[in-house]
This record gives structure tokens, C-alpha cells and sequence, in this order.
């Protein structure tokens, strides 16, 4: 039997992780590879057992319901509509289910099944897909998967972006939690024969709200209300890794707390873009532990500036050293970056900003997944709208060091005629005078020449 599927609905199809995500953005055909692959396993596998899930049956019998009656063949297949249940002749079935609630899991408790199918998963919450999970179990030996589509939205857009997409590039298979999981994006583009059957499609999509139309027709994931950067788009802002030459201009950035160190290294293209293309995101590290890390990291590569916000040159009542010195003896010099939040914001946004070709300055290789993820999270500061909220905390150490280089670099020549004005305070010439001659070096450079 010969059925017509694009090439994404067939990399659906054959994906093998355990925990597979088709879609993103409608029209990419997830319904019907849904369908396809299921009618697949069941001839495949006789006597399986499979599960696909809506949050209501209505939703069930207006979609996926019609559309299988009219794919899998009346030969083989029959469709119980009393009970939800449609049988192949070989033995194998698919329950048709339905979790408006979360107490509706509980239906399942005693159920066991090859592969459960959840249509559109952002319409369900994380406690629903954890729980269906567990009901993945036989005897058989039959593969194992929980196989979803859906588009951008919903009561679970948050939980299932960090369960698929914020961890790896898209096409990638990553293991997370014993597990394998995969995204296949799809979008209305890459079904030919939704484009050829209804090209107007499209353009009812284009005419849209700005939000909606990210979502559904380019699969956006990073859109919420609220959202300080809903500019950021992976696919503008986003690149492949490449090797960065050896002319171009490096430079370091970083937050540093005991709960997180972000260390950013970012280059400079001959026509001023911006290529983040490296990150090293750890909790829990020491000064010392952080340096060594960072100068692991760093490998051979020639840095023009290590930059980093004021606070680290506050002393310590301690030891009576800044971090900054801790870190120098460590090997690691900073060059001091603005704290001014609300201008390095804007800074980001100047370099996230598209130009009538849809071209931006701030690219990010798709291996720096804390940045991608944390970026686009960060919400509006209700009380100060140009400003960010410093919660959650977890997700600002990252855009904080993206922060710190972005004001620097869009701001250098006056960073630096503030710097040649500036008197060295009390502090500064007490930690002057309790350096050593290599620190005493990198302070002259750091603060300037004393007046």
C-alpha cells in the first residue's frame, strides 16, 4: 500500500528516539503523519497497542476520527465509534482517548500500550504527559515511543518548549531524564500538497495578528505576552556552527555568582555582526573552580577582552580582594562593562533589530542552548517597563553576560572617555596597594592610568 507523505512527515516516521515532537507551525501536515505512522506500526506490529490523545473527543471526532475512517483501509481496519476503538484484522487496535482533566489520566492507570500519540501536546499539561508516560509497557517487545504534534500555544507552551525545544537544535536526538527525545519542525512550506491543494493557505495565515502569526505559520516557540525580547526568533537570530577566523575580533563576557556561572565568548564579523559561538553556563563553581573552567573552555583562542559587570570589583570583608582578583589569579582579567541595565536592554535590541531584508546583527550558534532558551524568557519589569524582572533568577545569568558585552560594544567610545576621567577612589588604591606587581599591572589597565 502506497501512501504520499512529505519528507518531514517521513523523518516523523522514521524517528526512533523515544519521545518524539512533530510540528510547530500549521499546515505542516501532523495530523496525517500522526495518522500515517500509526496505520504503519499497527500493520507492522500485529496485536499492538496504540493510544492517541485530544483533549476532548469532540476534538477527536472532528479530526483525526474523519480523517482515518477516509485513510486506513475498510480491508483491514474498523472503527467502533461506541467505544472509541478502531481494530485491524491482524489483532492490533488503537484507542481513540480523550484528558480534558487532569483526574482524566487516571482512566488509563491500569492500560498498557506500544505507542501513545498525543494531537496538539501543548493542549496538555506536564502532569498528564508524565503520568501517560508510564503507561508506555508490554510483554511483546514491541518498540516503545510517545509520539506528539502540535503548533506553538496553549496551556503547556512553556513545559513542552524546555522538554524539546530549548535543549538541542531542531532534527537533533538528545538523551535527557533516561531518555531519548527529538523536535522534527514542520511548517506549512514544507507540505506540497497543502500548498498545492490550497495556496490561498497561506496568506489567510500572513493576515493574522502579529503573535498568531508567528506561531502558526512560522512555528515560533518564543512568544508569550509579556516577553521583553519578542523580537528574538530562532530562525533570525539563530546559525549553524562554523570555524570562526582567525582575524576576527574575540571577546569573553560573563556573570559570575555561586549559583551560576554564564561565560559567553562572542566574535566580530569584518561587517560588524555579532556571533555569539560559544557558552559555558555551570552552578555551584568557586572562583578558582570558575577560571579553571573558563580557561578549559577557552582552548587556544585569542581574546581581545574579558568583560564583566562592576559589582565583581566590590572587596570582599573577608579576604579584603575583589573577584575580580580572585579571578585574575586565576588567570582570568576582566575589563569592567556598564551595570546600566535599562541601556544595555536596549543595546541587545539594537542588535537583534532586522533590516527591510529580514537581516540582523546578533547571531547565535544553535549549540549555546542556555542562551537561546533564557533570552526570550525574560519578562517585562511591570513597574519599570524598560527593564527587565530579575525572576526567575535561574534564566538571567546568561542574558545578563550577553548584557554586559552588548553595552560595550555599541557603547565603547564612551565607556572609555568616562574611564580616562575617572579618579581612582579610596578603594581602588587599596586594592592597588595590596596587589602584587602582576595585579597592580591589570588594575592600571582595568581602572586606568590614576590621576
Amino acid at each position: 500500500m502506497q501512501i504520499a507523505v512529505t519528507e518531514k512527515q517521513l523523518s516523523f516516521l522514521r524517528a526512533d528516539a523515544t519521545e518524539v515532537l512533530f510540528g510547530g507551525a500549521a499546515g505542516g501536515g501532523k495530523s496525517y503523519g500522526q495518522l500515517v505512522d500509526a496505520l504503519r506500526y499497527a500493520i507492522r506490529y500485529p496485536c499492538s497497542k496504540q493510544l492517541i490523545l485530544r483533549r476532548t473527543y469532540a476534538e477527536l471526532d472532528k479530526s483525526l476520527i474523519r480523517v482515518s475512517l477516509g485513510l486506513f483501509p475498510k480491508e483491514i481496519y474498523t472503527y467502533n465509534a461506541s467505544s472509541h476503538v478502531g481494530k485491524f484484522k491482524n489483532g492490533s487496535l488503537i484507542d481513540f482517548g480523550y484528558c480534558a482533566t487532569e483526574n482524566d489520566v487516571f482512566q488509563y492507570q491500569s492500560a498498557e500500550y506500544d505507542v501513545i500519540r498525543f494531537d496538539e501536546l501543548t493542549h496538555f499539561t506536564e502532569f498528564q504527559y508524565i503520568y501517560l508516560i508510564s503507561r508506555l509497557r508490554g510483554t511483546q517487545g514491541y518498540p516503545k515511543q510517545v509520539k506528539s504534534s502540535t503548533n506553538p500555544g496553549g496551556v503547556g507552551h512553556m513545559w513542552v518548549k524546555e522538554r524539546f525545544i530549548d535543549p538541542a537544535p531542531p532534527a537533533t536526538v538528545f538523551s535527557a531524564e533516561n531518555t531519548t527525545r527529538i523536535f522534527i519542525p514542520s511548517k506549512i512550506d514544507d507540505n506540497l500538497f497543502l500548498m498545492k491543494g490550497d495556496p490561498d493557505y497561506k496568506k489567510r495565515l500572513l493576515a493574522l495578528p502579529e503573535n498568531q502569526r508567528r506561531a502558526l505559520l512560522y512555528g515560533d516557540w518564543n512568544i508569550f505576552e509579556g516577553q521583553y525580547f519578542p523580537e528574538f526568533s530562532e530562525e533570525t537570530h539563530t546559525c549553524d556552527p562554523f570555524p570562526i577566523p582567525d582575524s576576527w575580533r574575540r571577546y569573553r563576557t560573563v556573570d559570575y555568582g555561586l549559583d551560576r556561572l554564564s561565560c559567553l565568548w562572542v566574535a566580530i564579523a569584518p561587517d560588524g555582526d555579532v556571533y555569539v559561538y560559544r557558552e559555558l553556563c555551570e552552578s555551584g563553581l568557586i572562583i578558582s573552580e570558575a577560571a579553571k573552567r573558563i580557561n578549559e573552555y577557552n582552548g587556544k583562542d585569542k581574546i581581545y577582552a574579558t568583560l564583566a559587570p562592576p559589582d565583581l570589583w566590590s572587596r570582599s570583608q573577608e579576604t579584603g580582594k575583589s573577584k575580580a582578583i580572585l579571578f585574575a589569579q586565576g588567570g582570568i582579567h576582566f575589563t569592567k562593562s556598564s551595570n546600566d541595565r535599562e541601556t544595555g536592554w536596549l543595546a541587545i535590541k539594537e542588535l537583534l533589530k532586522t533590516d527591510e531584508e529580514g537581516h540582523a546583527r546578533l547571531h547565535v550558534f544553535r549549540q549555546c542552548r542556555e542562551l537561546i532558551r533564557c533570552l526570550p524568557m525574560l519578562q517585562i519589569d511591570p513597574l519599570k517597563p524598560s527593564d527587565t524582572l530579575t525572576e526567575p533568577h535561574a534564566i538571567t545569568h546568561a542574558p545578563d553576560a550577553l548584557r554586559g558585552f552588548a553595552i560595550t560594544f555599541t557603547h565603547p567610545a564612551r565607556e572609555m572617555e568616562q574611564k580616562a576621567k575617572r579618579r581612582w577612589s579610596e578603594d581602588m588604591w587599596e586594592d592597588y596597594k595590596n596587589a602584587g606587581r602582576e595585579e597592580q599591572r591589570y588594575l592600571k589597565e582595568k581602572y586606568g592610568e590614576p590621576l
